[in-house]
């Protein structure tokens, strides 16, 4: 028997990449699976109904059980019609990763309204969509666990990607506060950074040394590597994690800190401005993160 042997899983953006060998895997550990994919570009363009069905029939010709779902998760109206979807073909559901995602890299001075709108649409939005249709199931059943794709251009940054990482920091933060909301119904949260080539990583514009660098690094690392922690996450061997943020890049799985305030001054008599630039910034300075992307951060080569 699998570790999820006897649930419903639902993935969403699972026709190709990661969320594609994420449902793969859940498949092959016994889960019953949704594979959720519009089909639409990289950047959001488009739609394509036979990613979603070629990625469950790959997992029916395995021996799986999975059904294709095409509904946008980048509605309220999309994100109910996902979860139902589980429930009426498979009974009931268990487990959500929240995978789906779009890039519109640009630098911030030249960015658009909708290059904003259309990444938080689907990355973030999307993902509170999907998890709150979700969630009257799992506090009726007492049971259920999220996985929700955050990435580490929120966590650490990094270069035209304010939009991208304003949405994944969000999706961290947001699975932090359904842990809490749902503990008490024995529903698990927790977020995971990936790193891996996929074809969103064909967007990322590779106009700076640093870029470059970045892209040749992904182009190593393989989409099927992101999945088994993933569906580690989901089974009931997790039931205790929760809150959390993870990175898995190729072999290595990460733990990431989160913030919680590392130094403090006081003035009994108060702040004022100038008081503030000449005591309190001061005092600070040794103990202030410098501006990086994640690839100063995270230095060594993928094992």
């Amino acid at each position: 028997m699998g570790v999820l042997e006897g649930k419903v899983v639902v993935v969403t953006g699972s026709g190709q990449g990661i969320g594609a060998e994420i449902a793969k895997a859940a498949a092959r550990e016994g889960a019953k699976v949704v594979v959720n994919d519009l089909g639409c570009g990289p950047g959001g363009e488009g739609a394509d109904d036979g990613l979603a069905k070629r990625t469950a029939d790959e997992i029916v010709a395995a021996g799986g059980q999975a059904v294709p779902n095409t509904d946008s998760v980048a509605t309220w109206e999309g994100g109910k019609a996902l979860v139902e979807t589980a429930v009426r073909e498979f009974g009931r559901i268990d487990g959500v990763v929240n995978n789906a995602g779009v890039l519109r890299d640009v630098l911030f001075h030249k960015m658009e309204e909708e290059q904003w709108n259309s990444v938080r649409n689907v990355n973030l939005d999307g993902a509170f969509y999907v998890s709150r249709a979700a969630a009257p199931y799992f506090r009726e059943q007492q049971s259920g666990a999220y996985v929700h794709l955050t990435s580490s251009s929120g966590l650490i940054g990094n270069y035209g990607q304010v939009n991208y990482g304003a949405a994944k920091m969000g999706v961290a933060g947001m699975s932090k506060c359904i842990a809490l909301d749902m503990k008490r119904f024995g529903v698990r949260s927790n977020a995971v950074a990936p790193w891996a080539y996929t074809r969103l990583i064909g967007q990322i514009k590779t106009d700076t040394e640093e870029n470059r660098k970045r892209v040749e690094i992904l182009k190593t690392l393989a989409a099927d590597k992101i999945a088994p922690f993933v569906v580690a996450l989901l089974s009931d061997g997790a039931k205790d994690v929760t809150g959390q943020i993870f990175g898995v890049r190729r072999n290595e799985i990460m733990l990431f800190s989160q913030p919680r305030p590392i130094r403090t001054v006081h003035a009994g008599e108060g702040w004022t401005p100038q008081g503030c630039i000449d005591r309190a910034l001061p005092a600070f300075q040794g103990s202030m993160f410098p501006l990086e992307i994640s690839s100063e951060v995270i230095t060594w080569d993928p094992v």
